[in-house]
């Protein structure tokens, strides 16, 4: 049976269309009006607040709290300050990614990983010989993404906190409503964001707070559509829909490294040895095969495409989640695992896996699109990710 998470008495009512989704065992919102067109736009231009909760989390710690997240981890952990924040997926022993996450360090020998998958076993199984504890607090916390250009007015009328010192990828204490809270400047969206995390006890007053502060300001809370349009445009991956977990794979290839899934600034080869170390250090040397870039579409070559058939252009307005083969002179090169078309930029994009040299920024591609029940190509051209990086972001 799915699971509510600790924000759904409020969730739930602001449901116009019943539209949920799972997400690790738990109900969701696809999005809370009929369409999520003003939920995205919310996004970038004011301020959407999403419930995040459903995310595995766990707290590790002990004195060799550093030592088990860096024996697991690409990133190097010892240089994680008390109130930072790291991204970074962990890997098996060949270097192939089983997950990507953030770790935050709460306190010297105190962290929270987040994941998309369970984790926990796998923290076990590498704690052998330390002097660690690992708790899964996943029911325990409750989580909240509040996200667009309005976010930290709101987050700072609610806690009554000055947030603007707050740099991306830090955290700090902070009370709402009178429940302690850790505002996180983190997120899923490419925009100026926050997360909040609470006592799950405690998640509904907060909830409470940053609606009735933050209505002047724009908040709309939105659902999990207008959420995969901005990551989308940020280009930012999704397990099992733009990678594979090593765990999950059933053959070779549907496996891939950080250095294929664009992520090599996250591999820390100095550091001391760590999962897939030895595999990694040798792709390094000799390169990766593939690359994880971005690609956007020719907007004339797709409209011809249409109008061969006496048909105006079609696209979906939702973010799409599938393979899409992508061909260089008729040879295929790579595929797509998600695209949209992007209602900021005014383009038709997609996040591609490409092979070689066809992953060089600048590339022209042919990208698979059916017209009418019919396999053609348009063109396309390779661009460097992300899509949309605001100066905001990081402000």
């Amino acid at each position: 049976m799915l699971r509510e998470t600790p924000f759904h008495p409020r969730t739930a009512a602001l449901m116009e269309g019943q539209a949920w989704r799972r997400w690790a065992g738990y109900v969701v919102a696809s999005s809370y009006e009929l369409s999520h067109e003003r939920e995205y736009h919310a996004v970038r231009s004011a301020a959407a607040l999403f419930d995040v909760s459903p995310l595995y989390k766990y707290l590790v710690r002990g004195r060799d709290a550093v030592r088990l997240l860096d024996r697991i981890v690409t990133r190097d952990m010892t240089k994680c300050r008390v109130g930072q924040v790291l991204y970074t997926p962990w890997c098996d022993a060949r270097g192939k990614v089983i997950d990507d996450g953030t770790i935050s360090r709460l306190e010297e020998t105190t962290f929270r990983m987040t994941a998309a998958d369970p984790t926990i076993r796998w923290l076990h199984l590498n704690s052998a010989g330390l002097d660690v504890t690992i708790d899964d607090v996943s029911d325990k916390t409750a989580a909240l993404s509040l996200q667009g250009p309005n976010a930290r007015a709101v987050l700072e009328l609610a806690s009554g906190q000055e947030l603007t010192g707050l740099k991306y990828f830090r955290l700090t204490a902070a009370k709402i409503r009178g429940a302690p809270v850790t505002i996180s400047r983190t997120g899923y969206t490419g925009d100026l964001g926050y997360e909040v995390w609470v006592d799950a006890t405690r998640a509904l007053a907060v909830w409470d707070a940053l609606i009735e502060v933050g209505t002047s300001y724009g908040i709309t809370p939105a659902g999990m559509l207008a959420l995969d349009l901005a990551r989308n445009e940020a280009g930012l991956l999704l397990i099992e829909v733009d990678y594979v977990s090593a765990h999950h794979a059933l053959i070779d290839s549907q496996t891939s490294t950080p250095f294929e899934l664009s992520l090599g600034w996250t591999v820390a080869l100095d550091k001391e040895r760590f999962n897939g170390h030895d595999a990694l250090k040798a792709e390094h040397e000799r390169g990766p095969a593939w690359r994880f870039m971005g690609i956007e579409v020719d907007w004339d070559s797709l409209e011809r495409l249409y109008a061969d058939v006496g048909l105006p252009p079609k696209l979906p307005t939702a973010a799409w989640r599938a393979s899409v083969p992508i061909y260089v002179g008729g040879l295929q090169v790579g595929y797509a695992t998600s695209g949209c078309w992007s209602p900021l930029l005014k383009r038709y994009i997609a996040l591609a896996h490409l092979e070689g040299a066809a992953g060089d920024p600048g590339t022209v591609v042919d990208v698979e699109v059916t017209v009418e029940h019919r396999r053609r190509r348009a063109t396309a051209t390779v661009r460097p990710l992300p899509f949309f990086n605001p100066d905001r972001k990081r402000a």
